[in-house]
């Protein structure tokens, strides 16, 4: 049994986890009621990885800060700046494909009882609050924002703390490392949970009536994980990027798809920035940031869902209007919260771009909520794996700039010699 075990673990995860995904959709077409024991598995992988995650945050921030040597420089801005770009793109290509393939809806009910933000100044208002909530608060609500920004302060704080005092926070920083490699040890199991009770809730036939939908919504968020992400990692680093997007849609992407968090995905992505070699000052703030800000799937959700609507309801659309929607999906993205289904909350808000009444916006959430079992799980993937790309890309053009100015001041200094020579 133990020998059995070993060889398990020597397998490596994306395989187990793609073992897991056949037994649990085997299962579930197969003998649903005899097997429903296999969904509390899921259950408990995402509610190990969001019982930590929150956790994992703090320390390592307030680890990184602590321990940061001034004058070292990090890639924040440039991390900050790839962010946006990305969400306005992806809000951008979502518009210009509902004009390309127009689709519309049959409305259902079920939305009701939900209540979205009734403008973006209610959205940017939420983002500030969440950013000065009271740290215990912050730590048991998954807060990331209000998480990052009490581990900065005290991370400031504690840069003139003695070493012992910085030592044991990062003691602490890797015990909790270690506790996530257990958790992400467990991705097998928990998949395949996830995948048995996502069939048997929603069922393989409940999507087919949104067919042409899901294929929009899919289709835009591969066209920006597999076109517009690389064209920007290139643009950047002068390198071919699909190595890299490549490998954190599998060992990123893979975990999102199922877990659809975004926060429960943050110690993935943590753990492949240090496989990558990355920056731990930098991807330890610009990871839990980007799970909050980085939302590039959400801002297609936004723009295809609520031009649908505008389709359903036969109102005309200008090219101005259309641009100003790809702006609001961006920063209604940005807003929205990194939980499964926290995108559809703000449709409402783009649809009153167009005049769309709050009851019909509310049906529309209901539809997203039928195809989220899909449209989540694709959205999030995309998210989440974003987040450790953009990171690495900006490293990575980092290191590009510093070698193209170190060959420069070579070849100048070369030049000089050769001058005073002659």
């Amino acid at each position: 049994m133990k020998n059995l075990f070993v060889k398990w673990n020597q397998v490596s995860l994306v395989k187990r986890i793609m073992i897991g995904i056949i037994v649990g959709l085997i299962l579930a077409l197969t003998v649903p009621e005899a097997a429903s024991w296999i969904s509390i598995f899921g259950s408990l992988f995402v509610g190990a990885l969001k019982a930590v995650a929150p956790i994992l945050v703090l320390f390592l921030v307030m680890h990184a800060i602590a321990v940061h040597k001034s004058g070292k420089k990090t890639n924040m801005k440039s991390i900050l700046g790839l962010y946006a770009i990305g969400t306005f793109l992806a809000g951008a290509v979502a518009v210009v494909a509902s004009f390309m393939f127009p689709v519309t809806l049959t409305l259902t009910s079920g939305a009701e009882d939900i209540s979205p933000p009734e403008g973006i100044v209610e959205v940017i208002q939420t983002l500030l609050f969440n950013v000065v909530a009271n740290p215990i608060d912050a730590l048991v609500n998954a807060n990331y924002l209000g998480i990052l920004m009490w581990a900065i302060v005290l991370g400031i704080a504690l840069k003139n703390a003695n070493q012992n005092t910085k030592d044991m926070l990062g003691n602490f920083s890797d015990a909790i490392t270690k506790v996530v490699q257990w958790v992400i040890n467990l991705a097998p199991l928990g998949i395949m949970g996830l995948v048995f009770s996502a069939i048997v809730t929603s069922g393989l036939s409940a999507l087919l009536d949104y067919g042409r939908l899901i294929l929009i919504l899919v289709g835009c968020m591969l066209f920006i994980a597999l076109v517009v992400n690389p064209l920007i990692v290139f643009i950047y680093t002068r390198k071919n990027p699909y190595p890299l997007v490549l490998m954190v849609l599998r060992e990123s992407g893979i975990t999102a798809f199922f877990t659809r968090s975004s926060a429960a995905n943050i110690p993935v992505n943590m753990k492949l920035c240090e496989k990558l070699g990355l920056d731990e000052d930098t991807y330890a703030v610009s990871i839990p940031l980007g799970a909050t800000i980085n939302m590039a799937g959400a801002a297609v959700t936004i723009a295809v869902l609520t031009l649908a609507t505008v389709n359903t309801l036969g109102i005309e659309v200008d090219f101005v209007t259309a641009l100003m929607l790809s702006v609001v999906a961006a920063i209604s993205a940005a807003g929205a919260s990194g939980v499964a289904g926290g995108s559809l909350l703000l449709i409402p808000l783009a649809c009153n771009l167009f005049g769309v009444p709050n009851d019909i916006a509310m049906q529309v959430v209901g539809v997203g909520f039928i195809i989220g079992v899909v449209q989540d799980s694709c959205e999030t993937a995309l998210n989440s794996s974003s987040d450790v790309l953009f990171t690495a890309t900006a490293e990575y053009a980092k290191e590009r700039k510093e070698g193209t100015e170190r060959k420069e001041r070579k070849e100048g200094t070369e030049g000089t010699v050769v001058t005073m020579k002659s």
